[in-house]
């Protein structure tokens, strides 16, 4: 079926769809909506709000939900159940309740929280409420335009593609989106398939998170904190009550269209602009900024009369050090830190000199929380601590997802740590410089939207992996993890390793029309290292924008 055949199919779909389809004028932009399905992938769905079979809306949600009720009838015996969280989005809640309605339609109980609640609460749920998976209505950090959808297995982690692949297959085999079957929620609850949830399970997942904390000596640390309108809120002024923590205003309240900032994202310095300013006329000591869902955060320090932006990769060594010299006491052979593939090595080069085993993952936390599964089942290793370099952190095992309420605990504990010792994180950061070697890292995002973008995507990738060594002076090795490394999933990323210890990485994103390069230079000394990265990055640049 062409573009064009769906689109006329998806005008009789209802008044609405109908409405908002015929204002379109752009051929495009209808070619754009329907030349393919929103595609249900190992990370669920993501995409723009929208009309058309490439779009969330209520019709591509439900499909996904009808394929998800169909694997776990499917493949699980006994009586399932899903329990079911969302955003501060636009959407967010009336997608939660599409997906509700279809699994109780198929006899699957629901727990739906009773207000927006942050991701890894609902990690911490699945298992804490004995469910057989979640759901997570989110687009994460994206731009307002976005939303998405997430599904956890039983233990409240992320498919992994094993089981996504499953899943997939199952939502693929879903024909008619338009009539899908959706039960009345208030018949499922007479029914006992239907319940709200909400503080008791916030409050227990509180618990959980305090007990990582790890340092609560008395301290004069003032932080201003935002949630850039999104779940993290009451959850993390929860865990840092015992902190001077002001809130900024203006961005305390959802708001689905993320009005004070150009996108909520705590990885984009932009994110923290109002923050910075409140803290500068506060003349606090730290800045923290978490995403829509909670489960990154951002971070500035006071360091010499500026607000210095701490990135994902060095908040992560800082984390790992603070956190591992007051754990040294209860670390063994099994004790472990988990990373990505795409985050450098500073915080791996700390823990093995604690004696830590370091695991590498493939990008995306579900295979962080997918060795915490592992650990919890074979009893090899003992989880500790996890990151990635976007932003993403976990200590303990309460959740199995990244976790911006216990890092924004642990946090602002080891600015409290550092502040008492006379320290800035900063001044800590240099510390570990000084003994583990200067790193200078960077993220370049490259979008290529449409049909067109994702043609041109395909092609940089087969570019990167013809060319091999030629592509800069210098590699080494490269490492092309389609081919399959050691026990990790095959997945479309090329690693270019130099003979310092430089690296960079190359992949497309799995939920926007990106491909996007990863950088990690290693010097002697910090001015060299951004040096280096610099002319990496403009050597890099020229071939993707020829």
């Amino acid at each position: 079926m062409s573009y064009k055949d769906e689109y006329l199919k998806w005008l009789e779909f209802d008044e609405e769809t109908k409405e908002e389809l015929l204002k379109i004028t752009d051929e495009k932009e209808i070619e754009d909506r329907f030349y393919k399905n929103l595609e249900f992938g190992t990370g669920g769905l993501r995409g723009i709000m929208g009309a058309g079979a490439n779009r969330m809306n209520k019709y591509t949600v439900s499909k996904a939900t009808k394929g998800l009720a169909d694997y776990l009838n499917g493949e699980f015996d006994g009586k399932k159940s899903v329990v079911i969280a969302y955003d501060s989005r636009n959407n967010s809640p009336e997608f939660a309740e599409f997906a509700a309605q279809v699994l109780c339609a198929e006899g699957i109980k629901v727990y739906l929280f009773d207000t927006l609640m942050p991701t890894p609460v609902l990690s911490f749920s699945v298992k804490y409420l004995k469910c057989t998976a979640g759901v997570v209505v989110t687009a994460s950090h994206n731009p307002k335009e976005y939303n998405g959808y997430k599904i956890y297995d039983e233990n409240g982690c992320q498919l992994v593609p094993e089981y996504a692949d499953k899943v997939i297959k199952y939502v693929n085999a879903v024909g008619d989106i338009k009539n899908v079957a959706h039960c009345d929620l208030k018949e499922a609850r007479q029914r006992g398939l239907f319940e709200y949830v909400g503080k008791s399970v916030l409050d227990e997942f509180i618990k959980a998170v305090e007990k990582q904390s790890v340092y609560r000596e008395k301290s004069d640390l003032k932080t201003v904190y935002t949630p850039l309108h999104g779940t993290g809120n009451i959850p993390v002024r929860t865990v840092l009550k015992d902190f001077d923590v002001s809130v900024v205003k203006a961005q305390e309240l959802p708001d689905g269209n993320f009005s004070t900032v150009r996108s909520p994202n705590p990885e984009e310095k932009d994110a923290l602009n109002l923050a910075i300013e409140q803290a500068k006329t506060e003349k606090a000591d730290l800045v923290l900024g978490t995403d829509p869902d909670c489960d990154r955060v951002g971070t500035a320090v006071l360091h010499n009369g500026n607000y210095v932006l701490i990135s994902g990769n060095q908040m992560g060594a800082l984390l790992v050090d603070f956190v591992l010299s007051f754990k040294k006491d209860k670390l063994n052979e099994k004790s472990t830190l988990v990373k990505t593939i795409v985050t450098n090595d500073l915080g791996a080069n700390i823990g093995r000199s604690f004696g830590l085993n370091i695991v590498e993952t493939l990008t995306g936390f579900k295979y962080i929380g997918d060795r915490i599964n592992r650990y919890e089942k074979t009893n090899s290793n003992e989880f500790v601590i996890g990151y990635e370099e976007s932003y993403g952190y976990l200590a303990g095992t309460h959740a199995r997802d990244k976790d911006a309420v216990v890092a924004s605990m642990l946090i602002c504990e080891m600015a409290a740590y550092h502040k008492n010792n006379g320290r800035t994180l900063i001044d800590a950061l240099n510390n570990l410089y000084s003994e583990y070697g200067c790193y200078a890292d960077g993220l370049d995002s490259f979008v290529f939207k449409g049909k067109d973008g994702a043609e041109k995507i395909k092609a940089l990738m087969t570019k990167f992996r013809n060319d091999g060594k030629k592509i800069a002076d210098g590699i080494d090795k490269i490492t092309d993890y389609s081919e399959g490394v050691d026990d990790l999933p095959k997945e479309n990323v090329l690693k270019f390793i130099f003979k310092n210890g430089t690296w960079f990485a190359v992949r497309p994103s799995g939920t926007e029309p990106k491909i996007k390069l990863y950088y990690s230079v290693r010097e002697e000394n910090t001015e060299k290292a951004r040096a280096s990265l610099e002319k990496l990055r403009e050597t890099l640049k020229k071939i993707i924008e020829a």
